[in-house]
């Protein structure tokens, strides 16, 4: 079920919120560095350190959330008028980190970097707790994303899945996005842990909108 003007109303199965709720940060750090970590982890280790950071910068309106029994079990983060999940500027990161250490930080972050096109959203990630996949939760972030998008007069949803998580990958498949091109960057697999990045699309249509529903 979802409420996705007013926040989670609580009817026994999953319940997806259209922002992340108050005092769920560091909740929904955990689950951000549990599976974006070892992607991340050049540019924000030590993990205590990266999750701290996440948590003190999330923009609540730009994630969805998925509840249940009112702990947060899921999450995904877009991107949509220069406002993405994950926040923290220049000096955010400098002051976190120092400036020796993070100037170089600076720089690897800056290869994460998208910028939406006109009429576009940008997904930011997708995790769901290890307990509760498989019960169709990351389905229903996905939903919602779309909602979103749809609401928002986007006519297309953009995202970026590497080459080691063939889970993700088709779980976005069954939803509809489909590959565009594919970056090969074997640089970064030691650095990483990944060495190919795919660029996929899925169109908006009026039937993803909740206003239509």
């Amino acid at each position: 079920m979802t409420d996705h003007e007013n926040g989670p109303v609580a009817h026994g199965g999953p319940v997806v919120c259209r922002r992340i709720p108050e005092g769920t940060e560091e909740r929904v750090a955990e689950l951000y560095w549990g599976a974006f970590g070892h992607k991340l982890g050049p540019a924000l280790n030590p993990p205590g350190t990266a999750r701290g950071f996440i948590a003190a910068h999330l923009h609540h309106d730009r994630g969805i959330a998925a509840l249940v029994d009112g702990e947060v079990v899921g999450v995904a983060g877009y991107q949509l008028g220069g406002r993405a999940l994950t926040g923290g500027g220049t000096r955010d990161v400098l002051a976190a980190y120092g400036s020796f250490r993070g100037l170089p930080r600076l720089l690897l972050l800056a290869l994460f970097s998208r910028t939406p096109a006109a009429h576009e959203l940008v997904m930011d990630g997708i995790a769901v707790s290890p307990e509760c996949r498989g019960r169709g939760i990351g389905s229903l972030l996905l939903t919602e994303i779309a909602a979103v998008a749809a609401d928002h007069g986007c006519r297309r949803i953009r995202l970026d899945v590497i080459d080691v998580n063939p889970r993700a990958r088709a779980l976005y498949e069954r939803h509809g996005f489909t590959a565009a091109r594919t970056e090969h960057t074997p640089y970064l697999r030691g650095l990483m842990g990944f060495s190919a990045v795919t660029t996929m699309y899925r169109p908006v249509t009026a039937a993803d909108s909740r206003e239509e529903r």
